[in-house]
């Protein structure tokens, strides 16, 4: 570029350059951190966002920033929200509430969160820094890149001029007009909704001197009309869509149609408001070599129940394990190609049968028991996002959307958080024992002394899960869960003598009948089908 002075190629290369500090980049990052992997995020503004966005996370996404260590964090600035209300706008009474409650054995989180996006990114930013392994990099703007055999050559706009870096791969968070997409000439498919939306958040009491009683996550039904309203920590959010053809409506025509829904009140003040337009659009690749697109960069979802910012959430799940596996030796390039597979058709019908739901029961066009079952559990299960399935056999079954209570577990779905028992009498949920590598669930009787490979390796653990505690003299003590009742047992609705194989992320990468023939060789086999590689290749010494 002319004017700008050109600097010497960094000397180094990096595992991951992150282009993009909006949530999703720094997830991602998080996740990489999470499993010893450094990066840098490049980003060209000065600060992180302070624009008013998305304001509410989901069971499931706290879920992945427990995994990644900045729940506890995010809580702490947050609302968190057990009823999910629809209001009558002419009675004021709330009809077919939601109740989170419900997931009480099946999550540590039975609630979602209310946190305005501009309160998020500085606490995931803070977490980053803290971590040793990562570097923002403010001012930092993409120019372009070239694409090797084993590296990608970027050259980056700075303050002090033109920087030459190379990463091993690239990741693509850069949001829905992305620089990286366009200069690979990936197009995006889908449709933009003719209506634009607004959104405004406003200072108003309805606590005490306009008492409302309101759920903190509440959706004004009306056969002409609705509306989204949000309690946040310091605010009230106020979201519905404008009518085709109008003006850009001014702030006090905005402040007058939400308090339209609420009634008479006092003492209000806009704080933020932002018109937008609403798409469902899907890149029609997610990934280019070395190079990923994530979040916004590969998909354009609607806000409606949470699903732009909790879809990009869950890329943010998928990807950054594979990368470590891979860039660490544990797993051969197949692993990267579950990325897009899993995680493109869920955006592209997961997330629009959700959408279309939502569209549906807000609006009540249609039949609100039809659009989402009227089960409270598989409701609660659904607006959490808890039940997610990705297609991780490649059988193109994703999904979602639950319509039944506690259906049995199938590979793709999340491994429900149930609470078990230690051999040192700790109560954990299984997830803590899940986490960061793939788990053997062996669900056999352990008074039979079922084969259950011993534990040596640093990517797959082993565990025999019994409501009889292991006997001490059985062999299977240092590695055995207690399920009393059988209580986790009867939720995953598997058979007996059953091995359930656990990916990084929590979800089920198989589910079959045990096998004293294979015997120690089972787990070991299924690991290797998925990653191309044996567990035996990084042991419990060596794990980095």
């Amino acid at each position: 570029m002319k004017g700008n002075k050109m600097q010497e190629p960094s000397s180094h290369q990096l595992p991951v350059a992150i282009i993009g500090a909006g949530p999703i980049g720094l997830t991602t990052a998080l996740g990489l951190a999470y499993y010893g992997i450094p990066c840098v995020i490049y980003e060209d503004d000065a600060t992180l966002s302070s624009d008013t966005k998305a304001g509410t996370l989901l069971t499931r996404t706290l879920e992945i920033f427990r995994r990644y260590g900045v729940a506890d964090d995010v809580l702490q600035q947050a609302l968190r929200v057990d009823e999910i209300g629809e209001i009558d706008k002419r009675t004021q009474t709330s009809t077919f509430p939601v109740l989170l409650d419900a997931l009480s054995l099946e999550t540590r989180y039975p609630f979602v969160i209310n946190l305005p996006q501009q309160d998020l990114e500085p606490i995931l930013g803070d977490a980053l820094n803290r971590s040793g392994l990562i570097q923002i990099k403010m001012q930092h703007k993409l120019l372009d890149f070239e694409q090797g055999q084993d590296s990608v050559r970027l050259r980056v706009q700075t303050p002090a001029g033109i920087i030459e870096e190379q990463a091993a791969f690239v990741l693509a968070c850069d949001g829905g007009r992305s620089t990286v997409r366009e200069q690979l000439g990936i197009v995006v498919e889908g449709t933009s909704l003719p209506v634009k939306y607004a959104l405004i958040d406003l200072v108003v009491d309805l606590d005490l001197e306009n008492p409302r009683n309101y759920p903190y996550l509440a959706y004004f039904a009306d056969p002409e009309e609705w509306m989204i309203l949000v309690r946040h920590p310091h605010c009230w959010r106020f979201l519905y869509p404008l009518a085709e053809g109008v003006e850009e409506p001014t702030e006090n025509e905005l402040r007058d149609k939400s308090l339209s829904f609420i009634g008479q009140v006092s003492n209000v003040k806009v704080l933020n408001r932002v018109t937008y337009r609403v798409h469902h659009r899907v890149a029609t690749r997610w990934r280019n070599g070395r190079v990923f697109l994530m979040g916004d960069a590969a998909h354009l979802i609607t806000p409606m129940w949470a699903l732009g910012l909790n879809t990009g959430a869950l890329d943010a799940s998928n990807l950054p394990w594979r990368l470590a596996w891979y860039l660490k030796g544990w797993a051969s390039e197949q692993i990267l190609d579950g990325y897009e597979r899993e995680q493109r058709p869920l955006a592209i019908h997961g997330s629009g049968e959700m959408a279309e739901a939502a569209r549906y029961s807000m609006s009540m066009r249609g039949d609100a028991s039809v659009a989402m079952s009227d089960n409270n559990w598989s409701n609660a299960y659904t607006r959490s996002m808890l039940g997610v399935k990705l297609d991780v056999a490649g059988t193109n079954e994703w999904s979602m959307v639950t319509r039944s209570t506690r259906p049995a577990v199938r590979p793709g779905d999340r491994l429900p958080d149930y609470l078990v028992h230690t051999p040192d009498g700790k109560q954990v949920r299984i997830h803590d024992l899940c986490s960061g590598r793939f788990t053997a669930l062996y669900f056999s009787d352990v008074r039979r002394r079922p084969t259950v490979a011993h534990n040596g390796s640093a990517v797959l653990q082993h565990y025999a899960v019994s409501r009889y505690d292991a006997p001490h003299d059985s062999g299977l003590r240092n590695r055995s869960l207690l399920d009393p009742g059988n209580a986790f047992f009867d939720r995953l609705g598997i058979p007996s003598d059953t091995l359930v194989l656990v990916r990084p992320d929590e979800h089920i990468a198989a589910i079959v009948a045990l096998d004293n023939a294979q015997g120690l060789h089972l787990a070991a086999s299924l690991y290797e089908s998925i990653t191309g590689m044996s567990p035996d290749i990084a042991t419990e010494g060596k794990q980095e």
